[in-house]
């Protein structure tokens, strides 16, 4: 573990007393030998030193068991944990040379249940994503990173502006809960837009939940949810810079600034900037193959050193986007009008979010995040003007007593939005108080069990209640087995969502006042690590799910080629799968990661059955690394591959292929760490230089007529089938399901002070 990465790991579980005592400790190598060291208690988030002999002293707050990583004089760093008794004479934490699967692949959590507890501990299973992970893969953005995450799929829904959601398990993006250090910052419209701005050198870690968190979390979190966790500024790189290019053209820049500005006051500032003005047209249809972008997030977080220690954190973040795509010729002179298509998109965000601990004896923190974000776009001559504002705030007590450890809390959200669209004819404002309660019981070493229920009040739809469930059972062999079933919901706005519903030529149709989706959710994980010799560790974990829904609202494309329908499904939707995890760890030389996804996602309506749009039956993702120590050079390969997809048809006569091939993203980065504070890496994307062009006469129909001013239409408003269009198509950019970009290569540098 990286110590700089283990700021957040662990929040004080301080519950009794204010009191203290000062407690004497040594630190001591293998050989039991004192020796200089620094010393992180992480409850505490407090850093110390021991001298020369290993002897420190430091003030504990309270008794009970507390974590620790300590650095020696050469950087080697080893967590450890120890229990402060107040009667203990004197504090030993001594270094081993044995490796645990603690070190090498456990984690430290709290998205699960948002108490810290390590992975392997936590009744709900969560899955950990350093930077070094997205590393071997570099992107300009966290939404790109995702490609290499078993089960987790960036999907692109638009051919001209390449805007996309984050789909689970295949569930779509508006399932999908996305918060930044535990805030719902990115949600609604940032659901489609947000994701790509947020600054990767900042990025802590990753936690991802597979499964419904609404009993926690609230809506949206139905398919599960992404926590990105930020880093904090005392124990950043007190400057850091990462660039990288590719022959296509793209540039992108991540800078990091970490500064103390007092003796209790520490700074954490980011800036990423991505710019691609390349426009490049290789399958020669007239329309860009990528989106051309001008981006840049600014992010700022201070933490406040406190005498009681409690927490105190502030952060902000700017992020600015101009994209557009289109025909080639297209500039900002033909905004908005019927000459020249053109998708452009501008869009602003601000965001607050912080944490404060109170000063009580009970552990009670209150947090808080507050969101605007301003959209304004054109898709050829149609323009959608919105505007967002969320405010959320939550207040929660973490209890002890016994074997219980309690979690009471209580939150609001308040959202508004508006926009153009004849969905929205005034205003909509939504206020949701909320309170939500957690028991996680150790009934002994083998068998733990979690129950939690929240209950939400939403202004329009009244009570909403979701209860959930987990068992977790441990065997003498260290085998890992979690049951848990809940229940989750989700309120729609259909344009924050549904970008598809908004571009090229077909008509938005709302049926009906569109009630909250419900969804009914049970997960079985297996977990267990193999200790297969002391340089050669092996981990597998496999889960297998069912989520049945109900009010569900899924965009029909079939019914009418020039619509999209929604209302709440007559009937039910429901997804199922099963997926495994492997990773393995040799000799700190070899690293591997494969994970494969097997998954059927249907709606049944009319007791007619129907595979869900642009949901894959099978996916799979790999990563290896392998560390040439004598040349300072690491290699990795990483891919993924996907089974087909069905894709939307405009009609019965549409030569395009109604379910894509399966298709497979190779890449693969060598890096060079042989001067001190500096990488230096380089490779190729997408090696087998694949497109969703291939095999496919043209990807957007009527690239040439994208007004349809040549298109014919019967009384019912469908295409015919003329000369000038023998296959009765329209403009259509829908049918998509990745990125239309080949092959390229990229080299890059990173700094870290």
């Amino acid at each position: 573990m990286k110590f700089k990465l283990l700021l957040m790991l662990f929040i004080a579980f301080s519950t009794t007393t204010f009191s203290q005592i000062l407690n004497k400790g040594r630190v001591l190598d293998e050989d039991g030998k004192g020796i200089k060291s620094k010393i992180y208690v992480v409850e505490d988030n407090v850093e110390i030193d021991s001298d020369e002999t290993g002897a420190f002293e430091y003030s504990f707050l309270r008794e009970g068991m507390y974590s620790f990583v300590v650095m020696d004089i050469n950087g080697t760093e080893q967590p450890l944990q120890q229990e402060v008794l107040w009667n203990e004479k004197e504090i030993i934490l001594q270094f081993s040379s044995d490796t645990t699967q603690n070190d090498v692949l456990d984690e430290i959590v709290i998205s699960g249940t948002l108490k810290p507890v390590l992975r392997s501990e936590s009744l709900v299973p969560v899955e950990v994503y350093t930077p070094s992970f997205f590393k071997k893969n570099p992107t300009p953005n966290i939404f790109e990173a995702l490609q290499i995450v078993n089960g987790v799929k960036p999907q692109v829904n638009c051919s001209v502006c390449n805007t996309g959601d984050i789909h689970i398990n295949g569930l779509e993006g508006p399932y999908t809960f996305v918060l930044i250090d535990g805030m719902p910052i990115v949600s609604g419209l940032s659901t489609v837009y947000g994701l790509s701005g947020i600054p990767n050198a900042l990025i802590e870690k990753v936690e991802i939940v597979k499964g419904p968190a609404s009993s926690l979390y609230g809506s949206e979190a139905v398919g599960g949810l992404i926590n990105i966790i930020t880093k904090n500024p005392l124990y950043a790189s007190k400057y850091s810079a990462d660039v990288f290019g590719t022959s296509w053209g793209e540039i992108n820049a991540d800078v990091g600034l970490s500064l103390a500005l007092s003796d209790k006051v520490n700074w954490l500032m980011g800036i990423n900037y991505f710019n691609y003005s390349n426009p490049i047209d290789k399958n020669r249809d007239g329309f860009t193959d990528v989106t051309l972008q001008d981006r840049i997030s600014l992010f700022n977080k201070f933490t406040f050193q406190r005498k009681s220690r409690k927490q105190l954190s502030v952060a902000a973040r700017y992020f600015y986007e101009d994209r557009w795509g289109g025909e080639m010729n297209w500039n900002k002179k033909y905004r908005g009008g019927d000459e020249v298509y053109g998708e452009s998109i501008y869009t602003k965000r601000w965001e607050l979010l912080g944490l404060y601990e109170l000063p009580f004896k009970e552990k009670l923190i209150s947090q808080f995040s507050f969101t605007t974000h301003d959209q304004n776009s054109v898709y050829g001559d149609t323009p959608f003007l919105a505007q967002q504002t969320i405010a959320f705030t939550q207040l929660y007590w973490d209890k002890t007593l016994g074997k219980h450890d309690l979690l009471l809390g209580t939150a609001v959200r308040y959202q508004f939005y508006n926009d153009n669209t004849v969905a929205t004819v005034t205003a909509d404002e939504m206020l949701m108080p909320s309170i939500f309660l957690q028991d996680s019981y150790k009934w002994n070493k083998k068998f733990s069990f979690l129950g939690g229920v929240r209950y939400d009040y939403h202004s329009k739809h009244k009570s909403i209640f979701t209860p959930r469930a987990a068992l977790r059972y441990e065997s003498d062999k260290s085998d890992i087995i979690r049951l848990n079933a809940g229940t989750g919901f989700r309120v729609v706005n259909l344009f924050t969502e549904d970008h598809a519903a908004l571009s090229g030529a077909r008509d938005v149709v709302v049926l009906e006042h569109l009630k909250p989706e419900k969804s009914y959710n049970v997960n079985l994980n297996y977990l267990k690590t193999w200790m297969l010799s002391k340089d050669f560790i092996l981990q597998a974990e496999a889960s297998a799910w069912y989520t049945y829904f109900t009010n569900a609202i899924i965009p029909d494309y079939d019914t009418n080629p020039r619509e999209i329908i929604y209302k709440n499904l007559d009937g039910y939707a429901e997804t199922k799968g099963m997926s495994v995890n492997l990773d393995a760890v040799y000799a700190n030389n070899l690293k591997m990661m494969l994970g494969v996804t097997f998954q059927d996602v249907q709606k049944v309506e009319d007791h007619i059955r129907t595979r869900q749009m642009l949901t894959e039956r099978f996916s799979g993702t790999w990563a290896f690394s392998y560390t040439v120590n004598m040349l300072h050079t690491t290699i990795d390969y990483s891919g993924n591959i996907y089974g087909p997809m069905r894709l939307p048809l405009l009609s019965d006569l549409d030569p395009r292929l109604p379910y894509s091939k399966t298709y497979s993203i190779q890449n693969i980065q060598f890096t060079y760490n042989g001067i001190k504070g500096i990488q230096l890496y380089g490779g190729v994307k997408n090696l087998l230089n694949w497109t969703p062009a291939r095999n496919n006469p043209f990807l957007i129909a009527r690239t040439h007529d994208p007004f349809n001013k040549k298109v014919q239409f019967d009384g019912n408003g469908n295409a015919l089938a003329t000369p000038e269009n023998p296959y009765g198509l329209i403009f259509d950019p829908t049918y998509v399901y990745a990125a239309n970009q080949g092959i390229r290569t990229f080299f890059g540098v990173r700094y870290n002070f």
